[in-house]
């Protein structure tokens, strides 16, 4: 999973550093910043793709606009500055990607980047340490006269020695980890579903298999429909989770990729049993959002590393509540890592922050305008009071992120 961001020069953000889990809420004022941090680490991973292109960020999320706007505004001398981001991820050492990023200004012009990836200095001298403490260990048995005058045994533990250091260095030189199973962050992108992509099927995204507005939902069903393997587990799940609609029995869709007619045949419970079905064009927002995010958690096909912007969109407060619930399961079932939005109290209350692997955030901006993030543990009730929820420590700005003046 990542594990750390750290953005420079971006937007309202002019230094900041997150901690993250494997689901992370982000709450505050409209215009603090929360989108910028998303966009952030999209724009990080278009680097690391080697796709800055306009069109490309645009399909990731992100709102694109005139360069000189996308550094921080702070200091009327910063539209030239570069803007910094570094992604780490640790496993069983410390692995990061770390951009530069910039751009000339100029008409029509693209960003470029330069990777900035390396390993802390004590990392390396540690490493470093090792490895000829390890020739030192093989040498020191060896004789005066087999030192002077040159031995196979020398010979190889210089070599051993030499390779290491070399192997070593040329590693930290390339993108090789980026490449690693499960580090999947060039795939991030920022989901924002809309209504009018959901209910029509009828485009896919610019990326596959879900664009950022939910494009290909459709198409990414029917793969995972025709799927023998799929249908008793992501199929299943996808169909058992969508139950939290009271009135939803079930659903059934074509098999065939190239069908003319895209429909999404959905069983309401309720309903005659001659008129047992109806379209994704007559189901209301919220079954289709819900659908939408339990294929993007469940699906293998999706990126494991993604947020959504305004999570809460179209939905009651307590199916958003059990709806966080289910895919704070889904992600550690299906291994999927996510920074969710929302400005809906009721949404916190779904989480636990007993588990460290589930975080809140508040974010807000400081006396200097800038964007900074804090952390919210678990909150202490005072002596002599009782516990509250989440949802209402926020209500009662216990913990920050709401507005102030007014």
């Amino acid at each position: 999973m990542i594990r750390e961001v750290s953005i420079e020069n971006y937007k309202s953000i002019e230094k900041l550093k997150l901690s993250l889990g494997r689901i992370n809420i982000f709450i505050g004022e409209n215009g603090c910043g929360k989108t910028n941090i998303l966009e952030a680490i999209a724009l990080a991973a278009a680097a690391a793709s080697n796709k800055l292109d306009n069109e490309f960020l645009v399909s990731r999320g992100i709102r694109v606009t005139e360069p000189r706007l996308m550094r921080s505004a702070f200091d009327s001398e910063n539209s030239l500055q570069e803007i910094k981001i570094q992604v780490n991820r640790v496993q069983q050492i410390e692995e990061r990607f770390k951009c530069v990023i910039n751009n000339d200004n100029d008409p029509y012009s693209n960003w470029t980047y330069r990777n900035a990836f390396s390993l802390h200095e004590e990392s390396t001298e540690l490493l470093r340490w090792s490895i000829e403490s390890d020739f030192l260990n093989v040498t020191k048995n060896i004789s005066e006269k087999e030192l002077l005058w040159g031995s196979s045994n020398v010979f190889q533990a210089e070599q051993n020695y030499l390779y290491k250091i070399g192997r070593y260095f040329d590693d930290v030189g390339t993108d090789f980890r980026l490449n690693k199973k499960g580090f999947d962050f060039k795939h991030y992108l920022i989901f924002s579903p809309h209504y009018s992509s959901l209910r029509l099927f009828e485009k896919e995204g610019q990326i596959q298999p879900l664009g950022i507005n939910g494009e290909g939902l459709f198409k990414l069903l029917q793969v995972t429909a025709r799927s023998k393997s799929n249908e008793l587990s992501e199929l299943h799940k996808i169909k058992k989770k969508m139950k939290l609609i009271d009135w939803f029995e079930d659903f059934d869709i074509p098999q065939d990729l190239y069908a003319t007619e895209k429909r999404l045949k959905i069983k309401d419970r309720y309903l005659n049993e001659e008129l047992a079905y109806f379209d994704q064009r007559s189901s209301n927002e919220g079954f289709l959002f819900l659908l939408f995010y339990f294929a993007l958690f469940v699906s293998e096909k999706t990126p494991n590393f993604f947020a959504v912007d305004n999570i809460d969109a179209s939905l009651n407060p307590r199916l958003g509540r059990r709806l966080i619930q289910e895919l704070v399961e889904l992600a550690e079932e299906y291994e999927k890592q996510a920074i969710l939005t929302t400005h809906n109290p009721a949404i916190l209350d779904g989480l636990n922050l007993e588990d460290d692997e589930q975080r809140l955030f508040v974010i807000y901006r400081n006396k200097l305008g800038h964007t900074k993030a804090r952390r919210i543990f678990n909150p202490e009730p005072l002596e002599g009071q009782k516990s509250v929820k989440l949802s209402e420590a926020f209500l009662r700005g216990y913990i920050g992120g709401l507005p102030k003046n007014f």
